[in-house]
């Protein structure tokens, strides 16, 4: 039997459409950090982010499929944290942005919301309820 993966991390890399407004959104409004600037033949191509452990880079949409396709459809991921998830959407909708669904406690022992980000890109931030 072959083992099974067993990952430590993930990063993800998604195509926005205005790079300046994304970086805005992740890094101001949801407070990732910008860990670096990516270009390539000295032109802005993109930016690296993290929150914690986990690490997006958004790249610069250069339109060859059109601008007005339609990313994140049907796509979503899901943020663990230890943080306090109301103090996070507080902060959030204090800095203008708005949220898919208020912080609420699940039947399957989570608090979470729901936040889209500018390209339709669904996030969820959840915190385990204690036991």
């Amino acid at each position: 039997m072959t083992e099974p993966l067993l990952a430590k991390s993930l990063q993800a890399s998604i195509t926005v459409k205005d790079l300046q407004k994304s970086k805005m959104w992740y890094v101001d409004l949801l407070g990732w950090n910008l860990d670096r600037r990516i270009e390539r033949d000295g032109k802005l191509r993109g930016f690296a982010v993290s929150a914690g452990d986990v690490r997006i880079n958004l790249n610069q949409d250069d339109g060859a499929k059109g601008w007005d396709r339609i990313k994140g459809l049907g796509f979503s991921l899901q943020l663990t944290t230890a943080q306090d998830v109301d103090a996070i959407a507080r902060r959030i909708r204090d800095g203008g942005g708005s949220l898919e669904s208020e912080p609420k406690d699940m039947p399957w022992g989570v608090r979470m919301f729901r936040v889209r980000d500018p390209d339709g890109f669904l996030w969820t931030v959840a915190k385990p309820l204690a036991g």
